[in-house]
């Protein structure tokens, strides 16, 4: 009995130090209102189409608008209605999730002989619940660790749930908090999950689907997580 006390206390003491390390960036002021460019960005056209923009490759005020207020939505910075590299990265990536629907397991990568299992692609930043080749839930978008924090790869369990988590380190909220590998856990975030550039580890969902993971899976269940995601 002592023994098992004793590793208890090592792995909640584990927990304090490493959770910290997985909160999400994204917590801080609204962003001010800026004032929107005239010029014309690298991917003008490509973002005009996106946001069902006439498609002319020519910044216009009402442009400027739109992709602003997109930026603001995502609080992606600078927010001055520039249609450059990052803005269209978001763009590029709702894209390509949209494309795969139903089926994000068409390659097979997540293994579908280990009954219940969470997956995490990091190249498509998607995430879903399978059983068996059955998809039970997803996918669904998902944002994980930046450079330097990457979220890592490879078979793991869920070890440790805790609902109403926070942080130490940043006094942060962690809501449905599902640890699978050190301080890398599945949580809900308040910011958007297409929010740049990632969080410190964690894999960042809605509260919505936070709570809907939190309902299908256990301690015990298995998570899968491979691809790369792009700067990282």
């Amino acid at each position: 009995m002592g023994d098992i006390r004793r590793r208890g206390v090592v792995a909640l003491g584990v927990i304090a130090l490493t959770a910290p390390l997985t909160v999400a960036l994204g917590t801080t002021p609204a962003q001010a209102a800026s004032s929107c460019t005239t010029k014309t960005g690298p991917y003008q056209k490509k973002v005009e189409k996106f946001l069902g923009r006439p498609v002319d490759g020519k910044q216009s005020s009402a442009d400027c608008k739109a992709i602003q207020a997109f930026q603001n939505k995502h609080r992606i910075t600078p927010n001055i209605g520039y249609a450059g590299p990052v803005t269209w990265g978001v763009m590029d990536l709702m894209n390509r999730q949209k494309a795969v629907g139903k089926n994000p397991n068409k390659a097979g990568k997540c293994p579908t002989n280990k009954g219940r299992i969470a997956c995490v692609d990091l190249t498509l930043q998607l995430s879903w619940i399978q059983d068996g080749k059955k998809l039970v839930y997803g996918p669904v978008p998902v944002r994980t660790g930046r450079k330097g924090y990457a979220t890592r790869t490879g078979l793991k369990k869920i070890y440790w749930r805790h609902r109403d988590h926070v942080s130490s380190l940043y006094d942060t909220p962690m809501p449905y908090s599902q640890f699978f590998d050190g301080g890398q856990a599945f949580h809900s975030v308040g910011v958007s999950v297409w929010n740049p550039p990632g969080s410190h580890g964690c894999v960042n969902m809605t509260t919505t689907d936070a709570k809907k993971y939190w309902s299908l899976l256990k301690t015990g269940d298995d998570v899968f997580v491979y691809g790369r995601k792009s700067g990282t």
